[in-house]
């Protein structure tokens, strides 16, 4: 599936502003891809469909997450983390990609986990540093990403961890556990 057709599906699944993120995410995918020695097609399509069930209903995320015995503790968190999991499974159903590596940097990009691969670190750092982005402590990240992404990737990490803290609000265990290996591995 080459760029277009892939942009022409996940068009239909996005809002306008979402559909122009994507396409910051699967640039800066791509440009990661090919600075670190990833595949750069895989990047691509992974950043295309990272946010491909974003907007479906939380009942039928829901259903998905317990029918495809997803970790049932992802219902303990903010919906917001349901759509990578979710999208993973879907992109695979209805848009019949197989290769496990994308699917798997679709799973992880919200959430991370311990020992990521080059494509589930490309992914993340590309969704939290798309052009797109303007938040506090974005432009470190960007910065960090040209020299070493395991170093962007732990930034990006601690920043989430930091804002979920500011905000009172739950950090689901697999982020913990990327930001502990992560600390570790340094």
């Amino acid at each position: 599936m080459n760029r277009e057709e892939a942009l022409a599906i996940v068009k239909q699944q996005l809002t306008e502003s979402r559909y122009l993120h994507t396409i910051g995410v699967t640039d800066t995918a791509v440009y990661l891809a090919k600075k670190y020695g990833a595949d750069e097609k895989k990047a691509e399509l992974a950043g295309v469909f990272h946010d491909y069930a974003k907007y479906r209903p939380k009942d039928e995320m829901k259903h998905i997450i317990k029918e495809q015995k997803m970790p049932e503790l992802l219902l303990e968190f903010h919906s917001e983390m349901w759509h990578a999991p979710v999208g993973a499974y879907l992109v695979k159903k209805e848009v019949g990609i197989q290769d496990e590596e994308i699917l798997s940097a679709i799973y992880y990009h919200t959430s991370g986990r311990a020992n990521m691969t080059l494509l589930e670190k490309i992914i993340y750092v590309a969704d939290y540093i798309e052009p797109g982005r303007d938040f506090p402590g974005v432009d470190e990240v960007r910065a960090l990403a040209q020299q070493d992404l395991d170093i962007a990737l732990l930034q990006a990490v601690k920043n989430t961890i930091s804002f979920l803290l500011s905000k009172n609000a739950k950090i689901y265990p697999e982020t913990l556990e990327t930001y502990n290996h992560l600390v570790q591995k340094k």
